[in-house]
């Protein structure tokens, strides 16, 4: 199955002169470039081989007319010491960094020994944990806020690193791509952004992507940011530009943009035809900068390579990429049944565990339990950190006042406010948590959960990062949210959003209603590994009736256990955050009135969700209430109430009912705030409706 690399496809246009630098490396590390440029090819050729036979290399981007700052990226990664976040077409971009072809063609295969993912993402989605090649998402682009969170623990933690993150132009045209460039301008930040400018987005020529079509000069008002434009085709050009960025990142004078001018040789992926949207001419003059052709010519021509030199290192190369893809064949295919692993890591029990609380006698509102925890928890752990808006302003600490002294407690470092961006602030607490495991980044995502929309992306990004790295990787990102209604806020002051965050396996999302509970839910979830949303109901902060004794300095909460709050025969109510109280409350008035006795269940947490309490107290009662503050339609409720009939129909003696707002944003307007949200009244009748069917 050898493949062999032909150049008759150059024969009918002239090979642009490939320009060199006088003082330009030896023929020795040339021909190491040349050698990287052709395995790559060659690599790609075989892909297509594999796409033909339906065997593999489903996705396929091909690398070439990018062969310049390609190998260039590559070959300066310090493998182990910097860090690179590459995107789909960086084939030799990873092969000079560190992949073997064998590695590159498992990948290609979709085997379970892939490094970068075991089968989990698309091939050519190339990754390398051990050597810091990141796995990255197809979300292009999104990963430049991973590398300048990272960036920023390199520089926090003092080390010698440079983040690099690679990317084509028309993903600059996304807004996350300007967060990025902009935080790390504004932090100085040593972080090398390498844009690869082939001229085109699948089919959208980059004049109709950006005014500017050197895309780098979109950029040039950013403040403490170098941008460097070279020739992505050409090898010395393309490493003479990552040579001089990569001294800017010594000097400490903050980040540099990589612009390299490519050319698309072939269609953006197998899945595409540019010969409907390019002209014959065009790709013509896209062949005489051939990248590999060129440096081929130059080394026989001006270093005047024996042609049997150049062509011995071909065959090693062709040899080799066989070897590698009889290996490849014959390796194991994911076993089917791992497809569910890694999309949680394993719960983490703290050695010691409380699930009694040992009362004190000191009464604490929500507010306060959730402020002192964060201060136990940073002054127990020092690779703590917490960012947001607004959340270190003096005296004020957030909207609410959650983070109030935190900065003065740790630090500006370690505390901080972030820009009014939502998706900088989840997507740098992604990139930084991937230090080290021991570090664990709490953020305020947004001013208000409303606010969380503009970050939905990144959210997408936290919740199968370790499902996408076949557990190699965990976000240790603890969203916090100030959640719900009540407090007439209307229109991105009072939404709820669990019933979205439920939908992203990964994601495990908790909501308290009392402040004890707050605090062991709080000290687990800052234990442990992976993304947490802690869903924090804004009207209960400091309201005086959801207060409770601090429940003592071990108490924890696991997730996914429910708490019974309330016990009865009659009827169940599950519900949680602030809906708890209503139906405590309506339980109460049952009870006194009707002597209906009622079991409240507060699930506490809803990713991962309490079923066998749910299913126990149905059980027991025969009913089913079903309470909380988001719509009816889409909450969480129509999944538990699924869940009971199918584990509980034959113990029902009731219809399942549900009780949430209307189908409705929560609007400004008290009056109409109330005409909208569920209250206890509205919990009191449905109780009573049921108890007597």
């Amino acid at each position: 199955m050898a493949t062999v690399l032909k150049f008759k496809v150059e024969t009918d246009v002239e090979l642009k002169p490939l320009a060199v630098p006088k003082d330009r490396p030896d023929v020795k590390t040339q021909l190491t470039w040349y050698r990287h440029m052709h395995m790559a090819t060659i690599i790609d050729d075989r892909a297509k081989f594999y796409i033909k036979k339906a065997q593999g290399w489903s996705y396929h981007a091909p690398v070439i007319g990018h062969g310049g700052i390609q190998v260039a990226l590559g070959l300066s990664f310090r493998q182990g010491q910097d860090h690179l976040f590459p995107y789909y077409r960086d084939l030799l971009t990873c092969l000079a960094g560190g992949l073997s072809p064998y590695e590159i063609v498992l990948n290609g295969l979709s085997r379970r020994d892939d490094v970068a993912s075991g089968g989990r993402h698309m091939s050519n989605h190339f990754a390398k944990h051990d050597i810091n090649i990141w796995n990255v998402s197809s979300c292009t682009g999104n990963h430049t806020l991973h590398g300048v969170g990272l960036a920023r623990a390199n520089k926090y933690y003092g080390t010698d690193s440079i983040v690099y993150t690679s990317q084509g132009e028309s993903s600059c045209s996304e807004g996350y791509v300007f967060e990025a460039v902009n935080g790390a301008s504004r932090e100085k930040l040593p972080v090398v952004f390498v844009i690869q400018n082939n001229g085109y987005g699948i089919s959208v020529p980059v004049h109709e992507q950006t005014a500017n079509p050197v895309v780098s000069d979109n950029f040039r008002g950013f403040k403490n940011l170098t941008i460097i434009n070279c020739d992505g085709t050409n090898p010395f050009d393309s490493m003479n530009a990552m040579k001089k960025a990569a001294a800017v990142i010594k000097a400490g004078t903050g980040p540099v943009i990589v612009h390299a001018q490519c050319v698309r040789y072939f269609a953006h992926s197998n899945s595409d035809r540019q010969e409907l949207y390019r002209e014959v001419e065009e790709l013509a003059e896209a062949r005489s900068f051939y990248p590999l052709a060129r440096m081929r010519k130059h080394l026989l021509e001006t270093e005047r390579v024996p042609l049997e030199v150049v062509e011995a290192l071909e065959v090693d190369n062709i040899t080799e990429l066989d070897d590698a893809c009889v290996r490849a064949e014959a390796a194991a295919t994911p076993d089917p049944a791992t497809a569910t692993d890694f999309v949680y890591p394993a719960e983490v029990m703290p050695a010691k565990t409380a699930l009694e609380p040992a009362y004190s006698d000191r009464d604490i509102t929500l507010r306060e339990a959730i402020n002192e925890t964060l201060h136990e928890q940073f002054q127990k752990n020092p690779d703590t950190f917490l960012w947001g808006q607004d959340v270190a302003s003096k005296e004020k600490g957030g909207v609410f006042l959650v983070t109030k002294g935190m900065q003065q407690a740790f630090g500006e470092k370690r505390v901080f406010n972030a820009p009014i961006a939502e998706d900088f602030i989840v997507g740098t607490a992604n990139g930084f948590s991937r230090y080290a495991d021991k570090v664990h980044v709490v953020i305020e995502a947004a001013q208000f959960a409303d606010y969380l929309w503009p970050s939905v992306e990144q959210v997408v990004e936290l919740s199968h990062d370790y499902y996408r790295s076949n557990g190699r990787f965990a976000p240790n990102v603890l969203v916090r949210l100030a959640s719900g209604g009540y407090i007439g806020g209307g229109l991105y002051h009072s939404q709820n959003l669990e019933a979205m965050l439920m939908t992203l396996p990964g994601l495990r999302v908790l909501a308290p209603a009392f402040p004890d509970d707050a605090v062991g839910m709080l000290r687990h979830a800052m234990a442990n590994r992976g993304p947490i949303f802690f869903l924090e109901p804004k009207y209960l902060y400091n309201q005086t009736f959801c207060k409770t004794k601090h429940p003592g300095p071990d108490f924890t909460v696991p997730f996914g256990k429910a708490r019974l709050r309330r016990e009865g025969e009659d009827l169940s109510m599950i519900s949680y955050g602030t809906t708890v109280h209503w139906c405590l409350r309506a339980a109460r008035k049952l009870s006194e009135e009707h002597g209906i006795e009622c079991d409240v269940l507060d699930l506490r947490s809803i990713v991962p969700m309490d079923h066998d309490a749910i299913i126990a107290t149905v059980k027991k009662t025969g009913r089913a209430l079903i309470v909380h503050e988001d719509k009816v339609t889409g909450g969480i409720g129509g999944e538990i109430a699924a869940r009971i009939a199918d584990l509980a129909f034959e113990h029902l003696d009731a219809p399942i009912r549900r009780i949430g707002s209307k189908d409705c944003p929560v609007p400004f307007s008290r009056i109409l705030e109330d005409a909208v949200l569920p209250a206890e009244d509205d919990v009191y009748k449905a109780g009573l409706e049921l108890a007597k069917y």
